[in-house]
């Protein structure tokens, strides 16, 4: 396994990397990683490298992106994801730096200390010009409630502010738990003296401190944003500090990065601006240096993947509940795709017993990749199989059934335009096994090396079987047959399957030999699994 840290990573973390022995840890940085990347299998990055579909290209054993930060704006998220390229970052790892920035940005701007200190460096004594005000007292409008926002309003209740937030998606209970006043975004912009923006870019986001919404604001309001720079309309914003509509604002973030030096924005004196530094603490850098190695261990050596952004997260306990249908579901998957005949049009995962009252969104992510990996060149795995399969346009539903007679189980069923293809199977003894094909009981592992078979329930078929087997020297390990309970129509012979795990692949001649029996209908081989 070839890990990659192609930014600077606290020592701590890199130790942490260097504990796993199996592992070759590169370190590296943003001007010479590219190299490494032909065979590598995890990739550590900060904010600096991006990891755009040209750096995908060059890495084809690539498994997962690990950000050691909050954004993923450095990383393409749809060309990661059609590369069955995991990305994970580490959300709330810096949020007590960003916060005590924010504060930082606020007081400075209260007490106008960038100026002052300018000032009192040039030989002046400005006592009257730098009369400030107190954070006591005044409004503090929140835009964004999240783990950022949050420790905001716990380092501003300190100062006795008024604080009040908004944010469509958070709980009212947890804005209850802050104490904080939840208020639609206009009645925060009104009513705010300070106003600090702690969101996501998304296209309702985008902009969205502009000319308009500074209108609405207060005379002598302060901005602040240490959260991304499209957030805000610069010029928009800078026409604000020039007027002194917007007493001040600190800025810690940019569009783009760096904000060219003759920009007007900063020529603005009430403006005080950092390099994108917020969440640039050396306790920050450790704690999501440590985290995000944690996160990278856990889903490279058990497949739990924390804080995933580009497909279904589940948690440790709720991974170690469905791991093993998590592996049923795809060699299900993959056997059904074996087996089938015809063009498919969709795939239907259904869940019986417990399985059915757990998050089976990574199950159903498995299946589709079974069968999804059977008939295509790339790689379809957990992460991609979704979007793979909406390129494909199958139809993919699920159906939940919790209260079933029989055993905790999962059905994959593949409908082509010949017709539905069903198989089922359950955790045995900690191991996948087969349980049905078609409806017909037929017990088998789900792994190594398989011939499966659907013939007329006539003498003679095993016989043969034996016979063209022996005389080819495949040895036979396991033999395992089934039978439909009644004929599928009046008149017609009962339909038998087999499945017979063999030492060694059988190459295409041997199953010609075995299709030479009339009664046999089907003869194919079958890897469900290692």
């Amino acid at each position: 396994m070839k890990i990659l840290v192609a930014e600077p990573l606290s020592p701590a973390a890199i130790a942490l990397l260097q504990k796993q022995s199996s592992w070759d840890i590169v370190v590296s940085n943003p001007k010479e990683y590219e190299p490494h990347l032909a065979d590598c299998d995890a990739l550590l990055v900060r904010s600096a490298v991006k990891v755009k579909g040209d750096t995908l290209a060059k890495a084809p054993k690539l498994r997962v992106v690990a950000r050691a930060g909050v954004g993923v704006d450095n990383v393409d998220l749809p060309a990661a994801t059609a590369a069955g390229v995991l990305v994970m970052n580490t959300p709330g790892g810096n949020a007590v730096s960003v916060a005590e920035h924010t504060l930082a940005m606020m007081l400075g701007l209260a007490r106008m200390v960038p100026a002052a200190t300018a000032s009192t460096r040039a030989g002046k004594w400005e006592k009257k010009k730098f009369l400030g005000n107190e954070l006591r007292g005044k409004t503090l409008g929140v835009v964004g409630l999240g783990n950022i926002g949050q420790e905001v309003v716990r380092r501003a209740r300190g100062f006795e502010m008024r604080i009040v937030a908004s944010d469509p998606y958070v709980n009212p209970a947890t804005a209850a738990h802050l104490g904080v006043e939840l208020v639609s975004l206009d009645e925060l912009l009104s009513n705010s003296d300070y106003i600090s923006l702690h969101l996501a870019v998304t296209p309702e986001t985008r902009g969205m401190i502009n000319a308009a919404t500074i209108a609405r604001m207060k005379d002598g309001v302060r901005i602040i944003n240490c959260a991304r720079g499209e957030l805000v309309d610069q010029n928009a914003l800078c026409e604000a500090l020039v007027s002194k509509k917007v007493a001040g604002a600190g800025l810690d973030v940019f569009e783009p990065e760096p904000l060219p030096a003759d920009h007007p924005l900063l020529q603005c004196d009430n403006l005080i601006a950092t390099p994108h530094i917020a969440g640039s603490t050396e306790e920050a850098q450790e704690i999501v240096g440590i985290r995000i190695v944690e996160q990278l261990v856990e889903y490279l050596q058990n497949g739990v993947a924390i804080n995933a952004v580009n497909m279904p997260a589940v948690t440790p306990e709720q991974y170690k509940a469905i791991g093993g249908s998590i592996t049923l579901a795809e060699r299900l998957g993959k056997f059904a795709a074996y087996v089938s005949t015809g063009h498919p049009k969709g795939v239907r995962v259904t869940y019986f017993g417990r399985i059915a009252e757990m998050n089976t969104n990574l199950v159903r992510n498995a299946a589709l990749a079974g069968v999804l990996s059977r008939g295509l060149s790339n790689r379809v795995n957990l992460v991609n199989s979704m979007q793979v399969a909406a390129q494909r346009n199958l139809t993919v539903s699920e159906s939940h059934q919790p209260r079933s007679i029989g055993e905790d189980s999962v059905l994959v069923e593949i409908d082509t335009d010949q017709g539905v293809t069903s198989v089922s199977g359950s955790i045995i003894l900690d191991k996948p096994r087969l349980l049905s094909v078609d409806g017909i009981r037929v017990e088998s592992t789900l792994a190594g090396q398989l011939i499966y078979m659907r013939n007329d329930d006539v003498p003679g078929v095993i016989g043969h079987v034996g016979t063209v087997l022996g005389r080819n020297s495949v040895n036979i390990a396991n033999f395992s047959l089934g039978r439909q309970d009644k004929p599928t129509a009046p008149g017609q012979p009962l339909i038998a399957v087999a499945l017979v795990e063999v030492d060694s692949a059988p190459g295409e001649a041997v199953l010609d030999e075995l299709r030479t029996n009339p009664a046999v209908r089907l003869a194919v081989t079958v890897q469900p699994g290692d």
